[in-house]
């Protein structure tokens, strides 16, 4: 670049640095701890498109409030999701437990924390934000999924800030990051400052997570060739078709809670077309505790239903929080008959018509087609897109 040109670099807002002997002035790189270690995988003049993405016109759920995804944010979320430098020992990031393979999610039921494994079975991130759900975690205890995502940082198991155990605390692991080059970037990059606080962490995880979408299954084919989700699916088998109005149409109960008609209501509680949780679910009559005895009831919470299994057929993991069920044959044999357990004082009443744990006497062709239905809900995208993939080399 020759001397006269120099004024662009001011107006392009880039440091330059003359070189005497070429008589001309060079760019410095403003950001040289970010170019050398997410070279290839991070360019901040061409970032990833986190914030514009294709949403489907029947896709109205959405729990983002006032984070909105924006692309640099997502991307800072992307860059703490990946990094180990989150855990007390550096060996635990979040994608250890919500793996992009998998749905983000873990095939082992119990994931391997910084001091030993988690209580609950990871939960899939895919369409967090697409739910009138705003609460997280299986037992909905965080209010928000702002609040959600630096908990399992504080956590002495997970990821080991907790201040108790001997563990640092949430301001040991800010001190620690803020010691990082491509943090104080990022941070600079992101929000002007490279100060470091809990709450711009937060803001950017959750960006991140919720910018984490799957929307290219052969049901989203189908439904949008319809105006309904209730209309035939052009795209779909018989069998496919009779799978998804037997999961959308309520079942029809006798007085002693035996099906007799209808479909099995699926629908009541995973909410088409996003598959996501009614927010006033309570629970499905799974109690248990991961590896422990006793009951616990406060688990209300669920992923959405899309991609519980690859496009392969095989599944993202074990399902529920105690991930006791392998096959999706086990998750509708759990549905089909509820067993009434003493001590479960907040079952969904939608699985105790008339008093009674329901008895969905399905047939095995009702079985196979809900199969077949659950399946269409699977993408492919979102399991290999580089933008959800770790940045480092």
């Amino acid at each position: 670049m020759k001397k006269h040109l120099s004024s662009i670099c001011f107006i392009l807002v880039l440091s330059c640095s003359k070189n005497d002997d070429a008589n001309e002035y060079v760019a410095i790189d403003p950001y040289p701890n970010i170019t050398t270690t997410f070279s290839g995988k991070i360019n901040v003049n061409k970032l990833d498109n986190y914030a514009n993405q294709t949403i489907p016109s029947y896709i109205t759920k959405d729990n983002t409030a006032g984070n909105t995804i924006t692309d640099k944010g997502a991307t800072l979320g992307r860059v703490l999701f990946y990094d180990k430098n989150l855990s007390s020992k550096n060996t635990i990031s979040c994608s250890s437990c919500h793996i992009q393979a998998n749905a983000f999610g873990d095939v082992a039921a119990a994931s391997t924390g910084v001091n030993g494994t988690t209580s609950k079975h990871s939960m899939r991130l895919i369409n967090t934000r697409f739910s009138n759900e705003n609460k997280f975690f299986w037992d909905e205890r965080a209010a928000t999924l702002e609040n959600q995502v630096t908990q399992p940082i504080q956590d002495h198991v997970e990821m080991g800030f907790s201040g108790t155990l001997g563990d640092g605390n949430f301001t040991a692991l800010i001190t620690k990051l803020q010691n990082i080059g491509y943090y104080k970037e990022l941070f600079k990059f992101v929000y002007g400052s490279e100060d470091i606080t809990e709450n711009k962490i937060q803001l950017a995880l959750s960006q991140f997570v919720r910018s984490i979408q799957s929307f290219d299954a052969k049901y989203d084919a189908g439904r949008a060739l319809v105006t309904n989700d209730n209309q035939q699916f052009p795209n779909f088998t018989n069998q496919e078709n009779q799978g998804k109005n037997l999961f959308l149409a309520p079942p029809v109960f006798d007085a002693t809670g035996n099906r007799t008609a209808g479909g099995v209501g699926c629908a009541g509680c995973h909410q088409a077309p996003e598959f996501s949780i009614d927010p006033n679910s309570r629970n499905n009559g799974i109690i248990g505790i991961l590896n422990e005895n006793g009951i616990d009831i406060t688990n209300t919470k669920s992923p959405s239903l899309r991609d519980l299994v690859k496009a392969d057929g095989s599944s993202n993991g074990a399902f529920m929080h105690t991930a006791n069920l392998n096959t999706l044959q086990n998750v509708i044999g759990h549905y089909g008959t509820i067993n009434l357990a003493p001590g479960n004082t907040n079952l969904d009443p939608r699985l105790r018509p008339n008093g009674f744990g329901q008895k969905l006497n399905l047939t095995a062709t009702e079985v196979d087609a809900l199969i077949a239905f659950v399946k269409t809900l699977t993408g492919t995208n979102v399991y290999v897109d580089t933008k959800w993939s770790t940045p480092f080399k």
